[in-house]
């Protein structure tokens, strides 16, 4: 006897709900197993509370110092979000100066390693001198540290654009400008949401390394007060919420990068 089996096509709404809830889950599974290794390597090895705080009393520390610990956290993710603006303005301006002007590629290709080369403990002081300890300090610092990958990404994407596409658009009469508008940036964007994505994670360290050198605010700042004050729980309550921070904004940019560039590939994502 035959059975008639009847197969339901799968939504795209479904498909959009996988997507969204699989990172989610995997997410909340990967913590809760990371803090009961926590939890059973301070009580096995039974290592006092000023060496590593359980996650229980990070936890209660988060929960009664809440207020200050975002006070905090708003001003380390205004530095990361301005950081990220002015490294991608930044790295798309050099981008499109070397792929446009060829000759000036010489000069700025030696600025692009430079940026990279130096350590960023080695600039955070000059720039405290310069910009002194409030934000913009901070700011400069993220977006020099993510200025690399997010140039080096727009070139690329620029620069490696199919010469089927612009030998078509070159006998179509299509200008230099032309070119670059409608084939060669639209190209070039899966590349550049590569460097945004590795911008995302990086710029978080260029922020709280200036805030290690000279703040009075922030989630950097609340690390050393609380080091020196061997305060160790509040320490490891400002490491949470910076990487619980940095994460968010990672798979924030993820999702908003598949939604505005759909051609991209993001099978290696």
């Amino acid at each position: 006897m035959r059975e008639n089996t009847q197969y339901k096509p799968v939504s795209a709404h479904n498909r959009q709900t996988d997507r969204v809830t699989h990172p989610a889950l995997y997410l909340t599974v990967s913590t809760l197993v990371i803090l009961a290794l926590w939890q059973v390597i301070v009580v096995v090895c039974k290592l006092p509370s000023f060496i590593l705080p359980t996650p229980v009393e990070v936890l209660t520390r988060l929960y009664f110092r809440f207020d200050v610990l975002l006070a905090h956290t708003w001003v380390t993710a205004q530095e990361i979000l301005l950081g990220l603006t002015l490294g991608l303005v930044m790295g798309l301006v050099f981008a499109l100066q070397m792929l446009l002007f060829e000759p000036l590629k010489r000069w700025l290709l030696p600025m692009l390693i430079a940026s990279q080369a130096i350590p960023v403990f080695a600039i955070a002081p000059i720039l405290m001198l310069w910009l002194g300890y409030g934000m913009a300090s901070k700011v400069v610092m993220a977006a020099i540290i993510i200025f690399f990958p997010v140039t080096t990404c727009c070139y690329d994407g620029l620069s490696n654009t199919p010469t089927g596409y612009l030998d078509l658009a070159i006998t179509m009469g299509a200008s230099k400008w032309q070119r670059l508008r409608h084939i060669q940036f639209p190209a070039a964007l899966p590349a550049l949401a590569s460097g945004i994505r590795v911008a995302v994670v990086v710029a978080p360290i260029g922020a709280v390394v200036g805030e290690w050198v000279g703040s009075s605010e922030g989630l950097g700042y609340l690390m050393l007060q609380a080091n020196a004050r061997m305060i160790i729980d509040e320490m490891f309550a400002a490491l949470f919420l910076l990487a619980l921070l940095s994460i968010g904004l990672y798979f924030t940019t993820d999702t908003l990068l598949k939604k505005a560039i759909p051609w991209e590939n993001t099978s290696t994502h």
